[in-house]
């Protein structure tokens, strides 16, 4: 279970796409997955509970069963037989005026340990997170059905595991049976710890062993599981994997689905040693070793005259630079700003390494680095004049009046313009309210206006959002970044040119961060370009910001590269930023090295069961029938979870896969593979081979392989193409989905940039990678898509990408392609999947 989503402020979320018309049947919706499981309506996350018992794989999961954003935390419910074809069964554990319902594992209690059933029919016990609403505690409790899972009874002693602890949960509980009792894996989410307990009994655990922090530790730990597989089908080499998710942090950005192999003897988990890391050797360009930043040339107060010798004063302790200096840009404190600019240098080297740390504030694309006049355009709200004029209020937080700038107790409000603006602190965080316009007609094509104050997108439990409603219903939103500082936001609104509307800003948020402060609402046929609030590293070619990176909240530095080879030949320069006044509002760099290959981060040394942007909260089933190890991932992530464009449902899970342990490339790695039962939807194949593609991109197959849910099977044989694959979800105005093998990095990748809408959440549109060799001068690729995703299993399934995708209905295409030079495509077959729907 994770905390509620964040949504950038800058992110102007389209929160539903047009109100589903009330006579589209169930399950044929816009972006609806047809061979995925989603619930008929209201909010999903977490598969929980995963079990098979008496010929059915239960899946409960994280559920709110009343309404489509996170809240009022419960388990819902699912079965199938085949892992492919689900039907969706009543709730099953319900949260109440004490608690929600957080992550957790069901198991079957054949023997009876617990009593809440009998030998002949042992009851199924599920082991999930109490989430108390009073003081927060977290603590691990039991609910026990005798009925297959239809219904369930929570357990009067809960809870079992109480260690006092308000981040402690999502225990994953299994029999082992070398000592015949029960094993809980749990974490201790903000310590990045696993802890291990014992029982006999389910209800009396016993502590056993902890393990971490280890691999990757830049956000959050949850929902851990810990199984055994076979090396290489070897029943005589047994190894354990030990899945660690993690919120942020992720390899690809927020959530995503670490792993460690290791042992396991019943008490101790030991994660394999891979040994010290060494970056790859280089000409160093700036260590900051000097008095002085020499060529380097700085601009504002942050970087200070010359390079720090480590923390600066009122800083934690920094670490992990090399030699006695380093960029740091803490001088006096968070609040300062500033840049430190290289000389301009001519590309020559395919990477450029260095070290960075600090901040976690990205580069937007699309920022200034001051803020300048307001576009030209139609002014609907300056909250100047000392009143609200039509606007109406509800509640107390924005008072009678526009507020004059900071409130009582709060920190320096800035950004606004003129002398009046929209702020609920008014009596602090704990006031709530709303204030709303008047009706007006959109006759722009955008809507910009300032904003700032906490980060509760709508959608969320206790927004904090500027709304705007058409029809009565919100079709856009945005919330603030939790600083003071008010920065423009822009929703593109050219949709709606015509239709009448009204603005409603919200403030039901009484914890931390609990207002809003918003002003100078315009309508203007030009977007409003927010003020740069970056920590970051950049490479600037032709005046353009190419490559970057930014820190992980943290005074540690860690290697980053920039990969170079687009740029050989041209003029650049690297830009260290300090835009960000607010916390975590500094940046670190030292060691810029050229180099012929890249250095890695501690994150991307980490091992994923998944590098895309939508595979997080993956658990696998117990006791499946063969010894099988299946697993399921939520198919979304925290960042942007609570703003995509889907209803009455939000949430999918991934396809089941099916777990191997690999050695490739002289490691042992965690491999899957779709489900094969999914085989059972497949229709009206197309197949197309030997097909030799030149720096172009052209129809894979033709109409016989348009569909807008595939399975397809491919594989390519290396020439001289620097980057090839195949285009899907292909349509008007250059949409597409790109899946592609890089063979500069020998890296398989997803580009969605493109895929249709992307622009409820900055973070959204990117590309994800994920490492991968070629084999025997060839490249296997296994990609399912469906309503509003794309799956990768590239190679033996080492290298696997989910990534959700929301394509115009229209857009059906399917190309190969080929850029600077030629591949060879040895054979490719796709098959239209049926929905799993009746």
């Amino acid at each position: 279970m994770a905390a509620v989503a964040t949504v950038c402020a800058l992110s102007a979320a389209p929160l539903a796409p047009q109100a589903v018309a009330a006579d589209t049947p169930p399950y044929s919706e816009t972006y609806r997955p047809q061979f995925h499981f989603t619930p008929e309506k209201n909010w999903m996350n977490d598969p929980n509970g995963l079990v098979y018992y008496k010929g059915e794989y239960h899946l409960f999961y994280q559920y709110n069963p009343n309404g489509d954003s996170w809240g009022d935390m419960s388990w819902g419910h699912a079965v199938s037989k085949d892992l492919v074809h689900w039907k969706e069964l009543p709730l099953a554990l319900s949260h109440d005026d004490k608690e929600m319902v957080f992550s957790g594992s069901a198991v079957v209690d054949w023997n009876n340990t617990t009593g809440f059933g009998t030998e002949k029919n042992p009851p199924m016990v599920a082991i999930y997170t109490s989430a108390y609403k009073n003081g927060g505690i977290q603590a691990q409790s039991l609910a026990y059905s005798t009925d297959r899972g239809r219904t369930w009874t929570k357990y009067q002693g809960n809870p079992v595991v109480d260690i006092g602890s308000k981040e402690f949960r999502d225990p994953k509980v299994q029999w082992y049976e070398p000592t015949k009792s029960w094993l809980m894996t749990v974490s201790l989410s903000t310590e990045h710890k696993v802890r291990f307990y014992s029982s006999k009994n389910l209800k009396d655990w016993e502590l056993q062993s902890e393990f971490g922090p280890a691999g990757a530790t830049d956000g959050v730990w949850e929902c851990p599981d810990l199984f055994p597989l076979a090396v290489d089908g070897d029943e005589n080499n047994i190894k354990w994997v030990l899945v660690v998710n993690i919120n942020p942090g992720g390899i690809a950005g927020g959530s995503a689905a670490q792993y460690f192999v290791g042992d396991f003897d019943g008490k101790k988990f030991t994660a394999e040693d891979k040994g010290t890391y060494t970056p790859p050797t280089g000409q160093v360009v700036q260590d900051f070793e000097g008095t002085d930043f020499g060529t380097w040339a700085a601009t504002g107060t942050a970087f200070g005259d010359g390079p720090a010798a480590g923390a600066l004063a009122g800083q934690g302790t920094v670490d992990g630079f090399d030699g006695k200096g380093l960029a740091n840009s803490f001088h006096a404190g968070d609040g300062t700003t500033g840049t430190l600019t290289s000389p301009s240098f001519t590309v020559d080297s395919p990477y450029l390494n260095f070290k960075v740390g600090g901040g976690r504030h990205p580069h937007v694309p699309g920022t200034v680095m001051e803020q300048g006049p307001p576009p030209p355009g139609t002014v609907l709200a300056d909250f100047e004049g000392g009143t609200y004029g039509d606007w109406t209020t509800t509640g107390d937080a924005f008072g009678t009046a526009p507020a004059t700038g900071t409130l009582p107790n709060q920190q320096e409000v800035s950004g606004f313009l003129g002398g009046g603006l929209v702020n609920s602190y008014l009596n602090g965080d704990s006031t709530t309210g709303t204030l709303t316009s008047p009706e007006f007609t959109i006759d722009k094509n955008y809507l910009n206006f300032l904003i700032g104050g906490g980060n509760h997108p709508a959608g969320s439990d206790n927004p904090t959002a500027i709304e705007l409603l058409v029809d009565g219903q919100v079709v856009r939103s945005a919330t603030g970044q939790d600083t003071e500082a008010l920065n423009w936001a822009s929703w593109n609104v050219s949709d709606l040119v015509g239709k009448k509307a009204q603005l409603k800003i919200v403030d039901d948020n009484a914890g931390g961060w609990g207002h809003i402060n918003v002003d100078h609402i315009m309508l203007s046929d030009t977007k409003a370009q927010p003020v740069s609030q970056e920590t970051s590293v950049n490479l600037i070619v032709d005046g353009q910001v190419v490559r970057s990176a930014t820190g992980s909240n943290s005074e540690i530095l860690d290697w980053a590269s920039f990969n170079m080879r687009p740029y050989l030949g041209k003029q650049a320069r690297v830009q260290i930023v300090d835009m960000n006044s607010a916390g975590w509002g500094h940046i670190l760099a030292d060691q810029f090295t050229e180099a012929e290959t890249p250095a890695l981060s501690a994150l991307q040394r980490a091992d994923w069961a998944d590098y895309g942007k939508d595979y997080y909260a993956a658990v696998s089933w117990e006791n499946a029938p063969g010894g099988k190890r299946y697993m399921i991932g939520w198919m979304n992530n925290w960042d942007y979870s609570g703003a995509v464009p889907t209803s009455p449902w939000r949430g999918a899970q991934s396809i089941p896969r099916e777990m191997a342990l690999r050695t490739i490339d002289g490691r042992v790695r965690l491999t899957s593979k779709p489900v094969n039962s999914l085989t059972s939807l497949r229709q009206d194949p197309a197949s197309a081979a030997g097909v030799t593609v030149k720096s172009t991109s052209q129809p894979l197959i033709g109409p016989a392989a348009k569909g807008k849910a595939l399975d397809i099977e491919a594989a390519f044989s290396l020439k001289d193409a620097e980057r090839f694959g195949l285009k899907v979800r292909t349509g008007a105005g250059g949409e597409e989905t790109v899946i592609g093998y890089d063979t500069t990095t020998q890296e398989l990748y997803v580009d969605r940039t493109r895929s249709g809408a992307v622009g409820f959440n900055s973070s959204f549109p990117g590309v994800q990678t994920a490492p991968l060799k070629a084999e025997d001068g060839k490249v296997k690729l296994r990609i399912l898509v469906d309503w509003s995703s794309v799956e990768v299993f590239g190679g033996s399934g080492e290298a696997v990408i989910t990534d959700q995708i929301f394509p115009d209905p229209a857009s059906q295409g399917v190309e190969v392609f080929a850029e600077n030079g030629s591949v060879k495509l040895d054979r490719a077959t796709v098959w239209h999947v049926d929905s799993y729907h009746d």
